[in-house]
C-alpha cells in the first residue's frame, strides 16, 4: 500500500522517530546493549525471555537462542547495525511489558555514559524539514529515549536548527508507556490539538514504530534506511493475529517521504 493511493491521507502532521530515522546513534546504542545483555540474569530478565516457539520469525528465534546461550548479540547482527534497541527488547521479551520496562531502565542507565555520539542519518535532514514546513505541515519528534538523552543529542548536533524544526517533542519518560504503545503519538497530537487520522503520519524505522502508529490510528510510514529487501519487510510485518500491524507506506529515504507528501498535498489542492 502507498499513501499516494490514499487521497484522504493528505498530511497535516508528520511525526518522526529519532534514532535510525533522523540521526545515527548506533555506536552509543550498541555500546549500551553490550553492557546489559551479559547482565540479564542479575537483572532478573533471563528467565523472562520468550520461548523460541513464541518468536515471530526464524531470525527472531535465532536471536533469542543466541542471547540466551551467549549473553550478547550475534556478531552478524551487531555488524549489520540494522536493529533498534526497542525491537531487540520486543524480540527478546514479546508481550511481557514489565520485562521490557525493566530492560529499558537498564539500558537508560548504561546509555548515560555513551550518549552524545550522534550524526545526521542523511546529509540534508534539516532542509527536508524546511520543505515540509513550507507546505504548512506541522512536525513532531518522538523517541523512546529519555528526554535528557535526546536533549543532549540535539545539542551535540547544534541545537538551534534542530529544535526549531519541530513543533513538539515527546520522549520515552514523558508518557506512561513507550512504543509500541501509542502513548507518545497521542501526547504529541494532543499538544498539537490534532485528532488522529491518516492525515497524521508517523515515520519510523522499526516494527515498534509501525505498531505504535497503527494503534494510534494514524498513518504508519516505515523508513527503510537499512535497505531491507521486500521479502524481509513482508516477514517482519506478517499481518497475523499475533503481529497484525503493517505500514501504510515504505520509504527508502526522506526524499521519497517529501515526494509522497508533495504529491498528496498539491494534487488535492489543485
Amino acid at each position: 500500500m502507498s499513501l499516494i493511493n490514499l487521497p484522504h491521507a493528505v498530511p497535516r502532521v508528520i511525526l518522526f522517530d529519532w534514532h535510525a530515522t533522523l540521526v545515527d546513534t548506533h555506536d552509543a546504542m550498541y555500546h549500551a546493549i553490550d553492557e546489559i545483555l551479559p547482565r540479564l540474569r542479575d537483572l532478573g530478565l533471563y528467565e523472562r525471555m520468550i520461548s523460541i516457539k513464541q518468536s515471530r520469525t526464524l531470525e527472531d528465534a535465532k536471536l533469542v537462542q543466541y542471547v540466551r546461550k551467549h549473553g550478547q548479540l550475534h556478531p552478524k547482527v551487531r555488524k549489520a547495525r540494522k536493529v533498534s534497541r526497542t525491537d531487540i527488547f520486543e524480540v527478546l521479551f514479546g508481550h511481557d511489558q514489565e520485562a521490557k520496562d525493566m530492560a529499558h531502565r537498564a539500558f537508560d542507565a548504561a546509555y548515560r555514559t555513551h550518549c552524545g555520539e550522534v550524526t545526521p542519518l542523511e546529509p540534508d535532514v534539516l532542509k527536508t524539514m524546511e520543505h515540509l514546513r513550507e507546505m504548512e505541515i506541522r512536525l513532531g519528534l518522538l523517541s523512546n529515549r529519555n528526554r535528557e538523552f535526546v536533549e543532549q543529542e540535539i545539542e551535540a548536533l547544534g541545537e538551534n536548527g534542530w529544535r526549531e524544526s519541530f513543533d513538539t517533542m515527546v520522549c520515552g519518560d514523558d508518557v506512561p508507556r513507550r512504543k509500541p504503545h501509542p502513548d507518545q503519538i497521542q501526547a504529541a497530537l494532543s499538544r498539537l490539538n490534532e485528532q488522529a487520522g491518516l492525515h497524521c503520519w508517523y515515520v519510523g524505522d522499526s516494527t515498534t514504530d509501525v505498531a505504535a502508529a497503527c494503534k494510534a490510528e494514524i498513518a504508519a510510514v516505515f523508513y527503510n534506511g537499512a535497505n531491507w529487501k521486500q521479502d524481509w519487510i513482508d516477514r517482519i510485518f506478517p499481518g497475523t493475529v499475533s503481529y497484525p500491524h503493517r505500514p501504510h507506506a515504505v520509504v527508502a529515504n526522506l526524499h521519497e517521504l517529501l515526494h509522497q507528501a508533495r504529491i498528496l498535498k498539491y494534487a488535492v489542492s489543485e
